[in-house]
């Protein structure tokens, strides 16, 4: 029996890397228009701003509930291009909002959109690859995502200026134009007729059960929680630092784009290391290293050490750590948590992605709120998740060898 046609490695790279970045250009895009929709919309409460980012992706959290179930049952392709059109109908409902709170239910609406390419594209990796090759794979992907975030703040300042931050959402709707057309056009299905689920509730409180039941998978979904808040805590944190900190509003998205083009090469580093070391020892030494470099940025800060000329530069250095660290270490726990699951790949998805992505947020909210005009609340926050991460990755050791291809 043979399985699935697959396109060329490169080509099914780049197209599952674009349905994943399309959480990154929805978030990244609108980092430079934040002060400038909070000066707008909500004056009084400026920092409310930061809800366009948490609703989007709450909405993603909240969709990936259903969206793997539903692709286990009627196909993947179906399931990301019903989602890319519930994407662009909330684009385009925020284009035309006048209020924030508006703007924020319309983007809760396009994060439940997201949340099909980029949970059933997850899937549809684990149809074709499972283990250390998927993490491989991963890296790749993470790669080719890596040039998203690093090009969004840009394109989002290069919007603003020719027209203004509510042409951003038309943006949304050519990006995921595109890349459906891409998948419907090129991708055949992964998931054969005769290994779809029938959709009832006794085959997915079954399968929730057994994603749930199985420890190595609940301690990933943990730590993956805590690494997407250190990552949204630092996304919706880092524009007022360098404008109300730094004063250097105007350059950020130059240097957001120079950080995540630094911070791309960990998915080289990790492609090269992670099928000869294992996903486990890879995501452990990240978590380390982020606790020594956190609790030195938290500590500098907080005793006002910093030597003259030096602040902004260990700043920098240390906010691309932490993008580095999320390409060391989300990938790597995504296919170890669906190394077990491929039987089930779409609803695991769904239950992993869904649970990390909303407890990540809950996680990151308090602490964009929290912004005290300066980096100590944020440097404190991802010290602290990092050391329980780190901790609870030892709760993986011991269970059995990792699949190697």
């Amino acid at each position: 029996m043979t399985g699935p046609k697959r396109l060329s490695q490169p080509e099914f790279i780049v197209l599952m890397a674009m349905h994943f970045a399309m959480v990154a250009f929805s978030v990244d895009t609108m980092l430079p228009a934040l002060t400038e929709i909070g000066q707008s919309l909500t004056p009084h409460a400026p920092n409310r701003a930061q809800y366009i980012i948490t609703a989007f992706v709450l909405g993603m959290g909240l969709g990936t509930l259903v969206m793997g179930p539903l692709s286990d049952h009627f196909g993947r392709k179906p399931v990301i291009l019903v989602s890319a059109a519930i994407y662009v109908l909330g684009a385009l409902l925020a284009w035309r909002a006048e209020t924030l709170e508006l703007i924020i239910a319309a983007r809760v609406l396009q994060g439940l959109g997201t949340a099909g390419p980029r949970t059933v594209g997850l899937a549809m990796v684990r149809d074709l690859y499972a283990g250390r090759e998927m993490a491989r794979i991963m890296s790749f992907m993470m790669l080719v995502f890596s040039l998203v975030p690093a090009m969004a703040p840009l394109v989002g300042a290069l919007i603003i200026d020719i027209w203004s931050w509510r042409a951003i959402y038309l943006a949304f709707v050519g990006f995921a134009l595109i890349t459906a057309t891409w998948l419907g056009l090129r991708q055949v299905e992964t998931l054969p007729r005769g290994a779809r689920r029938p959709l009832s509730a006794g085959r997915i409180s079954a399968g929730i059960r057994e994603v749930l039941g199985n420890r190595v998978v609940m301690v990933t979904v943990a730590v993956q929680s805590l690494s997407i808040g250190m990552l949204f805590a630092v996304l919706v944190s880092t524009q007022p630092i360098f404008d109300l900190h730094f004063h250097r509003g105007e350059a950020f998205p130059r240097w957001f784009a120079i950080i995540a083009l630094i911070a791309a090469t960990a998915s080289i580093l990790n492609a090269r290391l992670v099928v000869r070391l294992g996903m486990r020892k890879m995501v452990f030494t990240a978590l380390a290293a982020q606790v020594v470099l956190s609790g030195t940025m938290a500590l500098v800060t907080g005793l006002g050490l910093w030597p003259d000329g030096l602040y902004f530069a260990g700043y920098i250095a240390w906010t691309t750590s932490i993008f580095f660290m999320t390409g060391m270490t989300l990938g790597n726990l995504n296919a170890l948590a669906l190394e077990p699951m491929g039987h089930i790949a779409g609803l695991a998805a769904s239950i992993i992605s869904s649970i990390s992505t909303v407890a990540g947020v809950l996680l990151a909210a308090p602490i964009g709120l929290a912004f005290d005009g300066t980096p100590l609340p944020l440097a404190i926050s991802v010290f602290s998740f990092a050391v329980v991460a780190a901790v609870l990755m030892q709760f993986t050791r011991g269970e059995k060898a990792e699949t190697v291809v």
